[in-house]
This record gives C-alpha cells, sequence and structure tokens, in this order.
C-alpha cells in the first residue's frame, strides 16, 4: 500500500487546487443586472456592495445614429441627457470589486438607428472616446468594462458594422467586453447578423415578453427548447445567459419564481459549455423581490460546490495535522537518527 502524503504535502496540494478551482469560478457563471431606469432602485454602489453582480449595465443611451446627437436616459439617477459626472466614483467602486461595468445601447424606448457602415464606426469612436477610453466624457473620468446592444427598434441594419468598429478598439492592455440582448425567439430580428459576427462575450437572451418561448403556465418546456436552440446556434466562444425578469411586474409576461428557476431551470441549462448564468430586468425589482440573492447559490453545479468544500477540508485538515503535530527537540532527533 502506498504511504500517505505528509500533512504538509497534502496542504500544498490542496492549496493548489483551491487556487485553480477557485480562479475557474470567478470566471463562471453569474448573475448581470440591468440599473439605471428607477430612480427608487438605490445607488450603482449600492448595488455592487451587495456582491450579487458580476455585471451591472447602465441602461440607456437611448438616443444615437443617422446624425442625432447622442442622448442617454438614467431615470432619477441624472437628469436626462445631462452629464452625470457623479457615477465616476460608483463607477470605479464598482471595477475595484471586480463587477464589469457596462452602457447599453438602445431600450424599448429611444431613437436609434444607423444609416450606414460609416455611421456605426462614427458612433463606434463617440462610445469609445465618451465611455471606454478613460478620457473625461458624460460619466465623469471613466473607461467601462463594455457596450450592451439591447436593440428592440427601428432599423436593423450595419449593427454588425457598430460590433465590428467597436471591437477594433480593444487592445491586451484594454480588453473591451460586448454583450447582445437579444430576443428569444430565434434568430432575433434586430441582433441576428451582429451576433453572427461571433464577437460577442455574452449574450443574455430576454426569455419574457415574447410567449413563443418563455416558462408559462408551470410549464418549461418552450423556455428549454428556445434556450437549447440559443446555445447550440451561436459560437461557442460566445457565453449564453437567460435572461428573467426579477418581479411578475417587472415584464408583460414570462415571470418565473425564483424558487422554480433555482430548482428547475437552471439544473437543466447549467450543464451546457457556453452557460454563463442569468441576466435580471432589473435592480429596482431585484431590490424588491430579492431574486438574485434566492437564486445566485443555485447557478453553479453542486459537483463544483461540492469540490470547493472537500479542498477546503483538506487544508483544515492539514493545518489541524501540522498544527497539532507535537513539538520535537532538535538534539532529539539527532540522537534518535544516531
Amino acid at each position: 500500500m502506498a504511504s500517505k502524503p505528509p500533512p504538509l504535502s497534502l496542504l500544498f496540494i490542496a492549496l493548489s487546487m483551491l487556487s485553480s478551482t477557485t480562479t475557474t469560478i470567478s470566471s463562471g457563471p453569474g448573475i448581470a443586472i440591468y440599473w439605471g431606469q428607477n430612480g427608487k432602485e438605490g445607488t450603482l454602489q449600492q448595488a455592487c456592495a451587495t456582491n450579487n453582480y458580476k455585471i451591472v449595465i447602465l441602461a440607456f443611451l437611448t438616443v444615437f445614429g443617422s446624425g442625432r446627437t447622442p442622448k442617454w436616459n438614467f431615470a432619477g439617477h441624472c437628469g436626462d441627457w445631462s452629464p452625470c459626472t457623479k457615477l465616476a466614483p460608483q463607477i470605479h467602486y464598482c471595477q475595484s470589486q471586480n463587477i464589469k461595468v457596462f452602457l447599453s445601447l438602445g431600450g424599448g424606448i429611444g431613437h436609434y438607428s444607423l444609416s450606414s457602415p460609416q455611421d456605426a464606426r462614427e458612433v463606434a469612436l463617440y462610445l469609445f472616446e465618451s465611455f471606454l477610453s478613460g478620457q473625461h466624457g458624460p460619466l465623469g473620468t471613466v473607461a467601462l468594462d463594455g457596450i450592451d446592444f439591447d436593440i428592440e427598434e427601428g432599423s436593423n441594419l450595419f449593427y454588425d458594422d457598430l460590433v465590428k468598429a467597436i471591437n477594433a478598439f480593444s487592445t491586451k492592455e484594454k480588453r473591451i467586453y460586448l454583450s447582445a440582448a437579444p430576443q428569444c425567439p430565434y434568430p432575433d430580428h434586430y441582433l441576428d447578423k451582429a451576433i453572427k459576427t461571433g464577437l460577442f462575450d455574452y449574450i443574455w437572451v430576454q426569455f419574457y415578453n415574447n410567449p413563443p418561448c418563455q416558462y408559462s403556465n408551470g410549464n418549461p418546456k418552450k423556455l428549454f427548447e428556445y434556450w437549447d436552440t440559443w446555445t447550440s446556434s451561436v459560437l461557442p466562444n460566445n457565453t449564453v445567459l437567460l435572461g428573467l425578469p426579477a418581479a411578475p411586474h417587472a415584464a408583460g409576461s414570462g415571470f418565473v419564481a425564483a424558487e422554480v428557476v433555482a430548482d428547475e431551470i437552471l439544473p437543466h441549462i447549467r450543464h451546457g459549455s457556453n452557460y454563463g448564468g442569468v441576466m435580471l430586468w432589473s435592480r429596482y425589482y431585484d431590490v424588491q423581490t430579492n431574486f438574485s440573492e434566492k437564486i445566485k447559490g443555485s447557478l453553479m453545479m453542486r459537483s463544483a460546490l461540492k469540490l470547493v468544500k472537500a479542498i477546503g477540508d483538506a487544508i483544515y485538515e492539514g493545518l489541524f495535522s501540522i498544527l497539532n503535530r507535537p513539538y520535537v527537540p532538535k538534539s532529539a532527533s539527532l540522537r534518535a537518527d544516531v
């Protein structure tokens, strides 16, 4: 029988495994949340301080493209279209907590479209200089982590050009993340060409306000079918998140109780190689229902959580063995070797 490794060796092995495992977990599934559409949802910093979110999306830049002067709407947090530099320290706080902060383009109410590939490049330059570069801009001196595409109206032309143009500003030193928020019917009318560029890091599919493909009357069949369609149709490097309303009144239809998401929905979808977690609309509703808190423990497969616990137990055992090892004076050990 092979001899049991000494406690110190077990400790080093466990620490090495824990480092590798926690790195994987930190880059694993999480919750993305939209913030900025209700003044009663609390501050951006308060949202990030919950430690419930991996990504916070500022909603929305509602006017852009086709020669329009870009405008944003953060509801009661700032005056519409006026500089919102008070967000700068809050953005910095979120980023200091390893929470990514994106700016979302579009939304359900706005005036936006792109008239040509050149127009797309000009919008991309505006976004980079104003929100992504670290120069002083409408939100102060910040460098947001990415741009989200929530395109729900107007023309569907040239968004693939916009994705490519924004991605061109990404470097090894400063990566710019890209996300898309398509509706669950596949393919999405507005973002299909953009998604097929393969440049989106995250695709959070809206499984609400879409009866043909959402959870309905206690039946997840349609949701599962379209989830499988999305995850099998996008490129492997596109991480897919399940988009849900955080409260029954957060959407016209498609609400799924947090307990059902945790016990029935996530166990089905989290086995996919490009599964990335859950997107919630929105922070305001999450404050009311505590939805994110109720589901965050179920985002990951139980086996991964058990592995972390097993490694933690091994570390504890190793430390306990070392700290409780009887003291043997050096002279005594030398006499024993004679």
